[in-house]
């Protein structure tokens, strides 16, 4: 593999869909390499020597691994500044916009996830996120000004979000509030994130295929 391309560890229909749609935003030159999730095979041997967890996304480049897609993300945004998909560290934006990217991970994915496995959440005063509503209000207030998270400004962190709001309504993991479905309207539109769309889906299909 060259060093400088960036080797795109993915499975369809799966959340590495929303870092095919970044890559595709960033106008990235990448090499997929596609893995089908009902066959295992994301926890194969020769897999786990890239990544130990067994999960996808994950991505190399420089002949470093970058996994977690908060972290994917603000990687590759960074690296394709000319994207205009981060802002810059002398931004003021550059805060609020690391803030919503690190409370998808730390707050909203142990909310929904807690909600789909119908774990019993830990006391708010000691619960990591404080309680499922109080996260969906926050995402709410974010986004009600509209029409990105941060008003007329696109960033790689919609792009996150957005995917992330679609698949748990889809799932009825999280309510289908005016503001989330009107975000993710707005995001689907986008021609890089049709490319996405349409590139997941017929590998899906292929993978299907393979399996009938």
């Amino acid at each position: 593999m060259n060093a400088n391309r960036i080797k795109f560890h993915h499975a369809p229909n799966s959340r590495s869909g929303s870092t095919l749609m970044l890559l595709e935003e960033l106008g990235a030159q990448y090499d997929m390499h596609v893995m089908d999730l009902t066959q295992g095979e994301q926890r194969r041997p020769e897999y786990l020597k890239v990544n130990p967890m067994g999960k996808v996304p994950a991505i190399e480049h420089l002949d470093g691994l970058v996994t977690e897609r908060p972290a994917i993300f603000t990687y590759l945004a960074d690296l394709y500044p000319e994207a205009d998909l981060a802002p810059g560290l002398r931004d003021p934006l550059r805060g609020p916009y690391l803030r919503w990217l690190a409370f998808y991970g730390s707050c909203f994915e142990p909310a929904v996830m807690d909600r789909f496995m119908k774990h019993e959440p830990a006391p708010v005063s000691t619960c990591p996120y404080g309680d499922f509503d109080t996260v969906m209000d926050t995402i709410e207030a974010q986004l009600t000004p509209g029409p990105w998270l941060f008003g007329e400004r696109f960033t790689a962190a919609d792009i996150l979000w957005a995917s992330a709001l679609d698949w748990t309504m889809k799932f009825g993991i999280v309510p289908r509030r005016d503001a989330f479905e009107h975000y993710v309207a707005r995001l689907m539109v986008r021609p890089a994130i049709v490319r996405a769309v349409t590139q997941d889906a017929a590998l899906a299909r292929a993978q299907t295929l393979a399996a009938a």
